[in-house]
């Protein structure tokens, strides 16, 4: 095994200070914060650990509990609990913590952010009066919990007595194991020794810690749905629940065309332009048009004025080698890949109120309008540009790669920006270029061009960006792209390109060139409207009425914020510029990369022919979004999420409620007489609502839909609790709380229908249909900071119920995952119970009483191999058949094993016999 760790990251004390107190036999190697050790990551991940067997294992708490299982030391599921907490509850925090004491230079504000979950790390201590967090001896949890605190109580920041937690942390301390890891993580140096680990990461967004229970949970007792709730939480919940659904008009189907009004919120949302030469695949998906749709929805059941337009980006050098692939022209290819991205979308239920395209009239006459910038603002200059001489034309940026001129070692940074360090490149100054079409090395030749004189342009775009940054919501990689684009001073940028397919240049000295797709793709955002309506000034030069949100992936960000809003700034004609510019992450596929050439991946057109419906796609998607950092598609996550949160948890609990009010109560809703209970209830879904609303506001969009689970979860708690079918053969007491919990249920169910529309519209659709719900529900509950209230009363006669959702098996994830794995190895699947495969000798020599030297020493190998294989398993809490496959595996080889040391196998033990 070898462990890869960095200095002052305090990820890697903890699984230093884990591998000396267990002492596991292990290497160790320090690298630099950026290495990228695990060669299928898209980013560096520290600390690492290579496994005997190629794997790796790169959560610092799987490796900590890896070191403790191999020495013999289990975790209990209090132990479990304590990681779990720590890893969703204390690191946050002390992220949060760490940047503001190491680089902002506000130590004395860090009590503020870890005042919460200190007090409940000391209280849990006072409580447990134990030496240690799981007992009388040291733990994993021990361990991890120290080593993620140490940078800061081993500080002299003012945090607070804390006597129970100082008495654990010294204890704990105290070991040398502890000492030794501190000692070459950080070097003596404390918190300073911290400044380059911190400088490498992104800034954190602020906690909102202290709004939500993560300070409370508490591992050992808390069971969710304990929440502290007041008697005023009670009673103002139990007022809202009582008001009933508003009486009013009934809500109306869009009015085409959509335009400001006033007195209302009116929003225009755009998603990034999908380019339209290949077929999106999930992370294309979700990253743009199915985020924006969320929003969108979302806005519409706030009751927003609300326009959502999207289409396909069609110009550029990208299109026209694809119709030289299928020997058809540019707009042949644009048109049938029009029709495919728009089928695509429809299946997955992007509801668009329009989808155009940018080879439009509209496009030309309105890219015209922004080529004509006044007061100097486009400049003529001529450039060298590369030129392949075995293609017979100037490259395109992305149709030429090299090595990045600033970091001068990634090799495959495109003629336009290189994507490890976001910087605009200028193809020229790539080192080592090569044509990506032949491979051929291309040469300098010399071109006259339009630029945008971004400098001139600078110093309004710099007091814009300072207002709508921190007015509007801009996800922190936003941010972070758009200030290291303009830290270092912005340069002239080339808004031409000598290409045939693309939007003209209207000026006889360009004649023989377009418009370049970055200066002219965004430009698609106000053609698609003017497409839409001939009113579009009404969107796109009305700023005082207007916000614009911007959906896209990460590396879209700089021409969203930076050159397109300098292209309107220079037109001087009133354009209403974005006010939220939203930004995922990339999504990975099974900790790859998506690729259509090599059929790894699932791709857009290939997500209904998997049996699988479009809003469980939607769901998944949405639950892994990539909001903070990479994520990747797992199928085995996805079958996971579907059968615990969707199957066993949401859809059993809407089930549950409604199978009740058919079979007890006639399919009518019973009367309801709330006890007290049932207000905490009340009061506890109410503030799962508010949570929803204020981060789905704030564009949180994964965040919002955990506290949609959480309802449900509360609900399945409330109903096992309280048991109606055991309460309903009672007396009248009995049966009468028997209907108030299922009246409420069923009430619950039909607010979680609302929840869900954004994420999940057919399952929202088939939940309020299945329920009779009434229309008004939509509109009602979503009101303000939410409102919970009871609308289905008694007397209310429910329809059919039927389940919601079906259980993904292991065998059909299986095929779909080796499906969709390309020229990949398969993987072994979960079922095989084959041993690992050992060579078998070709003579059999050396064979000593029926033994087999050689063989005994290649089975010994793989006997290893595979035990660390199945405490990795372990260690993930892989599912339970997987570790169960593996183990057998292990069995057999030990059984060779055995028979090649010339031994006979002792009897396998009989489980229940004695």
């Amino acid at each position: 095994m070898e462990l890869f760790v960095s200095e002052g990251n305090p990820h890697c004390l903890k699984v230093l200070a884990a591998l000396e107190e267990t002492g596991a036999q292990c290497a160790v190697q320090f690298v630099n914060h950026e290495e990228r050790v695990v060669p299928f990551l898209s980013r560096p991940a520290l600390p690492v650990l290579l496994l005997p067997d190629g794997q790796y294992l790169f959560s610092s708490n799987a490796i900590c509990r890896y070191f403790f299982e191999i020495s013999g030391q289990d975790s209990k599921e209090l132990c479990s609990q304590w990681l779990e907490w720590e890893a969703t509850v204390l690191q946050p925090a002390m992220l949060q913590a760490l940047y503001m004491a190491v680089l902002q230079g506000k130590g004395s504000e860090v009590s503020k952010v870890l005042h919460g979950p200190l007090n409940y790390f000391d209280q849990s201590l006072i409580k447990g009066n134990k030496q240690y967090l799981t007992g009388e001896a040291v733990s994993v949890a021990d361990v991890v919990l120290w080593a993620a605190l140490y940078p800061i109580l081993d500080s002299s920041l003012p945090l607070g007595e804390h006597k129970s937690l100082r008495a654990w942390f010294d204890r704990v301390g105290a070991m040398h194991s502890c000492q030794t890891a501190a000692q070459k993580v950080l070097q003596g140096k404390g918190l300073q020794g911290m400044e380059s680990y911190m400088q490498s990461l992104p800034a954190p967004q602020s906690s909102q810690c202290t709004d939500t229970q993560a300070w409370n949970d508490n591992p050992s007792e808390v069971e969710e749905g304990d929440r502290a709730v007041s008697e005023e939480d009670m009673e103002a919940a139990t007022q809202i629940w009582s008001k009933g659904l508003d009486v009013g008009p009934p809500s109306t189907e869009r009015q085409h065309p959509i335009l400001p009004q006033e007195g209302k919120r009116n929003i225009l949302i755009t998603s990034a332009l999908p380019y339209v030469n290949n077929v999106p695949h999930l992370g294309n998906i979700i990253g743009c048009v199915l985020s924006a749709d969320v929003f969108s929805r979302y806005g519409r059941l706030r009751g927003w004025n609300l326009l959502f337009i999207c289409g396909t980006d069609e110009y550029g050098t990208a299109t026209e080698n694809k119709a030289r692939e299928e020997g058809v022209t540019p707009q042949q290819i644009c048109d049938k890949y029009h029709i495919i991205h728009s089928s695509i979308y429809k299946w997955f239920q992007i509801d668009f109120d329009f989808f155009g395209r940018t080879t439009t009239e509209k496009q030309t006459e309105i890219a015209r309008i922004f080529w004509r910038l006044p007061h100097g603002f486009l400049i003529e200059t001529t450039v060298e540009q590369l030129r392949c001489e075995n293609c017979q034309r100037f490259l395109a940026d992305r149709f030429v790669e090299g090595t990045c001129p600033t970091l001068r070692a990634t090799p495959e940074a495109r003629g336009d920006q290189c994507d490890k360090c976001g910087r605009l490149i200028n193809a020229v100054e790539l080192g080592e270029p090569q044509c990506k079409v032949c491979r051929q090395t291309p040469v300098i030749r010399s071109s006259k061009h339009l630029f945008l004189d971004l400098p001139k342009l600078e110093t309004q775009l710099e007091q814009w960006l300072e207002k709508t940054t921190s007015t509007g919501d801009w996800t922190v990689n936003a941010k972070q792209i758009t200030r290291s684009w303009i830290k270092d001073g912005l340069k002239p940028r080339c808004i031409t390109r000598d290409l045939q397919w693309g939007t003209p240049v209207p000026h006889p000295d360009f004649k023989e060139k377009v418009f370049y797709v970055w200066f002219d793709a965004p430009i698609g955002y106000v053609s698609i409207t003017a497409n839409y309506t001939d009113q579009w000034e009404q969107w796109w030069k009305n700023p005082q009425q207007v916000e614009l949100y911007n959906f896209m992936a990460k590396d879209n960000v700089p021409f969203h914020s930076v050159v397109f809003p300098c292209s309107l700034l220079g037109a001087q004609d009133n354009y209403t510029l974005v006010s939220h510019l939203i930004a995922t992450e990339y999504l990975n596929y099974e900790d790859t990369k998506f690729s259509k050439s090599r059929g790894v991946g699932v791709f857009g057109d290939m997500a209904k022919d998997t049996g699988i419906p479009a809003d469980v796609w939607r769901f998944y998607l949405l639950y892994v979004r990539p909001e903070g950092q990479d994520s990747a598609f797992s199928w085995a996550d996805m079958a996971l999420k579907n059968n615990s949160e969707l199957l066993n948890n949401l859809g059993n609990f809407i089930n549950r409620a409604g199978m009740f009010v058919t079979k007890f109560f006639d399919s009518c809703v019973p009367v309801m007489d709330l006890q007290q209970d049932d207000k905490k209830l009340l009061a506890v879904v109410n503030w799962e609502l508010h949570q929803y609303i204020q981060l789905m506001d704030k564009i949180k969009i994964r965040d919002a839909l955990k506290h949609i689970l959480s309802i449900s979860r509360h609900g399945n708690q409330y109903i096992q609790v309280n048991e109606p079918w055991k309460k309903i053969k009672g007396g009248d007491t009995d049966r009468q709380r028997a209907g108030t919990v299922t009246g409420v249920s069923v009430n619950i169910a039909c607010l979680l229908s609302v929840m869900l529309l954004p994420y999940m519209p057919t399952v929202s659709q088939t939940i309020r249909d299945q329920f009779n719900a009434p229309q008004s529900c939509i509109s009602t509950m979503l009101q303000g900071t939410g409102t919970f209230v009871c609308a289905l009363g008694a007397g209310h006669r429910i329809g059919t119920i039927s389940p919601l959702f079906q259980r993904l098996e292991a065998n059909q994830i299986e095929a779909l995952k080796k499906r969709f794995s390309g020229q990949q190895k398969p993987p072994q699947t979960a079922a095989s119970t084959q041993p690992a495969a050992v060579p078998a000798p070709a003579v059999d020599t050396g064979m000593v009483n029926g033994a087999d030297p050689e063989r005994a020493k290649q089975l010994t190998q793989a006997v290893a191999e595979q035990g660390g294989k199945v405490r990795a398993l372990k260690v993930e809490k892989a599912e339970e058949a997987v570790i169960a496959a593996e183990v057998a595996k292990l069995l057999d080889l030990k059984t060779q094993l055995t028979l090649a040391e010339g031994k006979s196998p002792e009897p396998a033990p009989q489980k229940g016999k004695k």
